[in-house]
């Protein structure tokens, strides 16, 4: 079978995930043949450029049209998410599979709306995922891996944050990541959203309870002219910042385990820290994305004198996704989770099984969100999550 893909969005993940399709069929031997159809985006210009940079046989203005298409099987969404929910179910009621960035969507409503969307095509057998691309990182996968078989015991404490600090000066101008309209939350829903799925990934529980505090630090900003990358150039107006800059929280599992989280932009120093550190009764594990072919543990039952963090490097042909790169000591880079997202999801389209985030996960996700900000506005009083009847796919 061929997967005729259309992706819908061209900014920075649109250019993350056009290598994931690219890359994936010509590393790994896929169930299934990927063909890269059709990349759409509002500007007929730059959709065009982006097309022919990345490899998209062609381009278009208008998703529904394309959505609508009879040589389309999957669309992959990488808009802000005030769109995420409007096209992923329309994509589902015409029988296409989806992957949709992450978080999932702008607001629990959505992603309940979402998830329940992709209930009904998975009767269909039509497949939906969220994508949550640090879980395919080898070092997170291997770090799930030693969890579930009882490496460092039960699980005690966890430690997870986000930082980042391309926000720390002022005159970054006012994009779409600052507006809530546009973006549904800011370093919560942006990055701290990778931190609260990755916790619930590794440990396999879920964050039952809040109490956190989010916060703006810069509450107004040049607005945005010209877009680039992250960012663009500015004009000489203000506009106001919607979403928060900070966002620390704690949180507990659901054997009652306690976790910190930290997600910001305002880390001076910090370009993309994202570290997350698992205690158990019997060891340690952690992580950190800036050393991403590394994955520390600490074994409890070795001898008094060598104790101590041991740094497994994570390229050897053993360990998840590895085999189908490079020798072993040859360290791979940010983008390969793209890749590896990509195998996982034909694979799963092609066998039938389950797909690992679903839109439950995101929707787990997006009430622990939620949730962060319900404590924020009750002076950072606990919170619930919302334990609702959650939707499988």
């Amino acid at each position: 079978m061929t997967l005729r893909v259309a992706m819908i969005g061209y900014g920075f993940m649109g250019a993350a995930h056009s290598v994931g399709w690219r890359q994936a069929p010509r590393v790994f031997d896929l169930p299934d043949t990927v063909e890269m159809t059709v990349i759409v985006g509002r500007d007929e210009q730059a959709v065009s450029k982006a097309a022919a940079k990345w490899g998209w046989a062609e381009h278009a203005t208008d998703w529904r049209e394309v959505i609508a298409r009879d040589d389309i099987d999957l669309v992959d969404i990488v808009t802000p998410g005030d769109s995420h929910a409007e096209i992923a179910i329309a994509a589902l009621e015409a029988g296409k599979h989806v992957l949709c960035e992450k978080p999932l969507a702008n607001s629990v409503d959505e992603a309940e709306a979402m998830a329940a969307a992709a209930q009904r095509a998975a009767e269909h057998g039509v497949r939906a995922m969220v994508g949550f691309t640090y879980r395919r990182v080898p070092a997170v996968s291997l770090l799930q891996d030693l969890i579930a078989r009882g490496t460092i015991g039960e699980v005690r404490q966890v430690r997870a944050a986000y930082r980042q600090d391309w926000l720390v000066d002022p005159s970054v101008p006012l994009g779409w990541r600052l507006q809530k309209e546009h973006a549904g939350s800011g370093a919560l829903g942006d990055i701290g959203a990778h931190i609260v799925d990755m916790t619930q990934f590794v440990t396999d529980q879920r964050v039952t309870r809040v109490s956190g505090t989010v916060e703006t630090i810069i509450s107004q900003r040049p607005v945005l002219g010209a877009r680039s990358g992250f960012t663009g150039s500015a004009t000489g107006d203000l506009g106001d910042v919607t979403v928060d800059d900070v966002a620390i929280f704690t949180g507990r599992l659901d054997d009652g385990a306690l976790v910190s989280f930290e997600a910001t932009r305002f880390a001076t120093g910090r370009k993309n820290a994202l570290t997350i550190e698992v205690s158990g009764s019997e060891g340690a594990l952690a992580f950190d994305l800036e050393r991403l072919n590394e994955l520390r543990y600490y074994d409890r039952s070795a001898p008094s004198e060598l104790q101590g963090f041991t740094t497994i490097l994570v390229t050897e042909p053993e360990h998840p996704y590895v085999s189908a790169w490079w020798p072993p000591g040859h360290m791979l880079g940010y983008e390969h989770g793209f890749s590896h997202q990509v195998v996982d999801f034909v694979t799963a389209i092609s066998h039938g099984t389950e797909l690992d985030p679903s839109f439950d996960d995101g929707l787990a996700v997006q009430r622990v969100l939620a949730a962060v900000e319900a404590s924020s506005a009750d002076d950072s009083a606990w919170v619930a999550v919302d334990a609702a009847a959650s939707v499988r796919v």
